[in-house]
């Protein structure tokens, strides 16, 4: 028998300090997760368009079944959200949550970017 649940048992909705992490909960998929909203970051797209702009300014071309998972994770996490079309096309758009999560991972791996670049110049004179 199932224990009945009340308000109180239930999960809170994610605070919005837990959905800044949210990129990092998708595990594999966070990679994918964020060149989907990297390129939804400056408008709405659907699934051959989001290909397509990955690819040109990531030059990586996610298979559809990546694609498609990662849109239905990210979803599925109210980081990006389905919009009204008038033919067979799904496009999705950014949402607040999705647009928070994805600054907050971009701005650790620019430090982790950062930091390595700066040990490679030290130790290898590489710039």
């Amino acid at each position: 028998m199932m224990p009945s649940m009340n308000s109180s048992d239930r999960p809170a909705r994610p605070s919005p300090a837990d959905d800044a992490s949210a990129l990092e909960t998708l595990g594999r998929s966070s990679g994918p997760a964020s060149l989907i909203l990297s390129s939804l970051a400056d408008g709405t797209k659907h699934g051959y368009a989001l290909t397509k702009d990955i690819e040109s300014f990531a030059g990586v071309r996610l298979a559809p079944g990546t694609l498609y998972e990662a849109l239905s994770r990210l979803e599925a996490h109210g980081m990006i959200e389905a919009v009204e079309s008038s033919d067979r096309r799904r496009p999705y758009r950014l949402t607040a949550t999705g647009a928070t999560a994805l600054s907050t991972y971009l701005q650790a791996q620019r430090q982790v970017a950062e930091v390595g670049l700066r040990r490679l110049a030290g130790s290898w004179a590489l710039t």
